[in-house]
């Protein structure tokens, strides 16, 4: 696989005299961003936060071993922990718990393998084409057919052969790129399967599949909540002739993680995780809902920028994320979805 070469050319090489982040991002230059190497904590500080890895070993056991006794008797508590943030030293490990990704995992031993070693795909050249398109700041990934590449290369290649019907679509290396920064290989792959089939919650295949069907699901159900959520913004965006399609399509594709601060797409992949895709509607409720007022003042070019480029203070996480899960979707999306699979059955009431 790795003799095939890339049709991109444009990729860039090593950059090792470049400062990174903490996350492994090669920052820009005369960056302020919060991504960057954290100021030293306080004493009080890091045993407030080995107080709460602490907590979490408790709450997880060997290798995870209490995990499900834990979630089982306590749930609200894992659900508030979650939302405050994984400590990052056990995030790979936590995903792999809340996605049903180790359970697949132990029940097909040898299967990633053969996958990788023995069958080929039709998405090969493509897979490769891309490669370098992902996360092409990280140091894990900037090296040409280096680990990070062929980890991801196999991945991907091995997801297109496991499930031929949907393949491969661009969009999945950003989620592939994710977990293999928290995981291994075989993890990794394992975890993209308990997304896409529904290991836990709604299988998100349809997001990749031919027409992208779950996609134009998410964006109709998406542009419903904020005509009804916020009213104002949503007449803006029709008389804008703006829709979901111009800006949040790669927010359900990718799950935030194309184009988003990696320190937020953390703490939305670890509620996204743990409670579905109702996450990915509420964290884009929760961006409308912070700049509301800036974006009703702006015509359509400026519009269409800011939706696409938030600013760093709507990407704050402590201050997002409980705005995100303050909007209670749920039953709406059901009722949406309902409406949107049969169109002819009838209009249900739009208010809750």
């Amino acid at each position: 696989m790795d003799k095939k070469k890339a049709a991109d050319d444009t990729e860039p090489g090593p950059a090792p005299s470049r400062a990174v982040d903490r996350f492994g991002f090669i920052k820009p230059e005369q960056s302020n961003s919060p991504d960057g190497i954290p100021k030293g904590k306080s004493i009080h500080e890091r045993e407030r936060e080995e107080r709460r890895i602490r907590k979490w070993r408790k709450m997880i056991g060997v290798g995870g071993s209490d995990w499900k006794h834990y979630v089982r008797r306590n749930p609200h508590v894992v659900k508030r922990r979650i939302r405050k943030g994984i400590p990052d030293c056990l995030r790979g490990l936590v995903w792999q718990l809340i996605s049903g990704s180790r359970d697949l995992l132990l029940m097909n031993p040898g299967v990633y393998e053969t996958l990788v070693i023995y069958e080929t795909s039709a998405s090969e050249l493509e897979i490769i084409r891309d490669i370098s398109r992902t996360f092409p700041s990280h140091i894990f990934f900037q090296q040409r057919h280096g680990p990070g590449q062929r980890s991801l290369y196999n991945i991907l290649k091995a997801y297109s052969v496991y499930d031929r019907d949907v393949g491969y679509v661009q969009g999945m290396g950003f989620i592939a790129g994710l977990l293999l920064l928290y995981m291994s290989e075989e993890d990794a792959f394992w975890l993209l399967v308990a997304l896409l089939k529904g290991a836990v919650h709604a299988p998100m295949e349809g997001l990749y599949q031919a027409g992208l069907p779950l996609v134009q699901q998410y964006l109709s159900q998406f542009e419903k909540l904020v005509m009804e959520l916020m009213p104002k913004l949503g007449q803006h965006f029709v008389e804008e002739m703006i829709n979901p399609s111009m800006y949040a399509s790669q927010w359900f594709i990718t799950v935030f993680t194309y184009s988003f601060p990696f320190h937020l797409t953390l703490r939305v992949w670890d509620v996204f995780l743990y409670e579905g895709i109702k996450v990915v509607f509420q964290v884009g409720l929760a961006l409308l809902r912070f700049c509301h007022d800036d974006l009703v003042k702006l015509p359509f070019e400026k519009l269409l920028h800011s939706l696409r480029n938030f600013p760093e203070e709507a990407t704050d996480p402590d201050i997002l994320l409980p705005l995100a899960v303050s909007f209670k979707v749920s039953t709406r999306l059901e009722e949406l979805q309902k409406e949107y699979q049969n169109p002819g059955a009838g209009t249900s009431e739009t208010s809750k």
